[in-house]
């Protein structure tokens, strides 16, 4: 019997002091939330944080865990959370060719990408919380 292979990644719904919520422009996948795997030894935290960071140039505190979308048909186990800016400019990289706070009805419309906009929904209503997905 081979071992599993199993992606496990973090994402965070970022919402500044306006209420708008942290994008970056994917070069695969258009708009969405930041987020990526999480490497061996890191914490599904400190992956948040990290790729966050990584990806639009903002520093964060994560502060709530909100739930989990299971992608069975391709091993993959998402974990969500949301955070709030601590510092840090807005800077593209390799994984982002745009970044930016947009109002929350402009950012869901901006999310195109399979069950990302759901993803956002969720984690911004906390009657939800935590909640877990199989898709």
């Amino acid at each position: 019997m081979s071992t599993p292979k199993h992606i496990v990644s973090a994402a965070t719904i970022v919402l500044n002091e306006q209420g708008e919520i942290l994008l970056i422009k994917s070069p695969r996948r258009g708009w969405e939330m930041p987020g990526g795997q999480v490497e061996e030894g890191e914490s599904l935290k400190e992956a948040a944080i990290r790729e966050t960071k990584e990806e639009s140039g903002i520093d964060i505190d994560v502060i709530k865990f909100c739930g989990v979308y299971q992608n069975v048909s391709q091993s993959i186990c998402s974990t969500l959370f949301l955070g709030i800016p601590t510092g840090g400019e807005l800077t593209t990289s390799s994984e982002s060719l745009e970044v930016g706070f947009f109002p929350v009805e402009e950012a869901l419309e901006m999310v195109t990408w399979n069950n990302f906009r759901q993803r956002i929904e969720y984690c911004l209503n906390e009657k939800l919380h935590p909640f877990f997905v199989e898709c």
